[in-house]
């Protein structure tokens, strides 16, 4: 596993009781088991708040599906099983949808997160001899960097302040040879046929635990008629115009009602509360890369969110 280092000297940490500290009298809390190198506070706080409520919506163990499994590897461009053995930063891990599938591969995965979510991971995970999780920015990473050989950070970028400076962070974290794997929201026209928005200049303002509350009640209202509507395309599409919740019911038709209404209220406290909510091109996104110095670039529209992924020149390639 990869060592924690100072993420604003380098100097490497070890641990002491319950901190991390360095040589040159850095300390790093670790509150339950977890080292803690930002606060809990910030724009982030909302998603904390968010996966310990929902902390096992997502997960395919849970759901009996494999909607995480599918997403993730067609990222990755590869089955999971070629991550055995590798060194992986998960980037953004929440309650540990990926984590869980990168686990179980037998990466050797380093999970971080802004937010208090690295709590709901870690209660998710456990004490897997192959996983390490903090709580730490994405933008000031606590890691030697050309370490890992895969870098992933999915459903997160376009909720930082600058979505190019974060890839620029991860790319820093990427080994020679290695690989870094990405998604981001792009523009679509039903952003501009929709009331969520103006839903949301108005919940993003409130602290997370009254905009859940009134997210669960726009649910309660709603929810039923998307479920009612699921098998109608035509009705399922005038209604996500008026209704501010995003349901997948009529994507999803292998999860059960009961699990549709999770991931619903789970969806919809996220999509009208984010602090930032960036976009970005198919185009933009690969500019980006090149300018990096990406190589071997691949990036693709599915749906409402740009997949990419390039590797990092030099070395030897350790997946793909």
């Amino acid at each position: 596993m990869v060592g924690f280092v100072s993420p604003r000297t380098g100097a490497p940490l070890r641990q002491d009781g319950d901190a991390l500290v360095s040589a040159a009298g850095e300390s790093v809390p670790v509150v339950r088991a977890i080292p803690r190198f930002v606060g809990s506070e910030g724009y982030a706080s909302a998603f904390g708040l968010q996966w310990n409520l929902h902390s096992q919506t997502q997960l395919d163990s849970r759901l009996g599906a494999n909607l995480s499994r599918t997403r993730l590897e067609r990222c990755l461009g590869m089955p999971l099983e070629m991550l055995a053995g590798l060194r992986v930063l998960e980037a953004g891990c929440g309650a540990g949808r990926f984590t869980e599938l990168l686990v179980r591969a037998g990466a050797l995965v380093h999970a971080i997160d802004l937010s208090t979510a690295v709590d709901a991971n870690r209660r998710n995970i456990g004490d897997a001899r192959n996983y390490v999780v903090a709580q730490a920015d994405l933008r000031d990473l606590p890691f030697p960097a050309r370490t890992f050989d895969v870098v992933l950070c999915l459903g997160v970028l376009q909720h930082t302040p600058s979505p190019e400076a974060s890839i620029a962070a991860l790319w820093r974290m990427v080994a020679p040879g290695g690989l870094l794997v990405i998604d981001h929201y792009t523009w679509t026209l039903s952003r501009l046929t929709k009331l969520g928005p103006l839903y949301r200049q108005v919940l993003k303002r409130l602290p997370p635990a009254r905009a859940k509350r009134i997210t669960d009640v726009l649910v309660d209202v709603f929810f039923p008629l998307h479920w009612a509507v699921r098998r109608t395309k035509i009705l399922q599409q005038l209604l996500s115009r008026v209704s501010p919740c995003l349901s997948n019911c009529h994507i999803y038709t292998e999860l059960t009602r009961a699990q549709h209404e999770d991931w619903c209220r789970l969806d919809t406290y996220d999509e009208l509360t984010d602090h930032f909510k960036r976009l970005r091109s198919v185009r933009s996104i690969r500019q980006t890369l090149v300018a990096l110095g990406g190589v071997q670039i691949q990036a693709l529209r599915y749906y409402h969110v740009v997949e990419a992924r390039c590797r990092k020149p030099g070395g030897t390639p350790c997946v793909g």
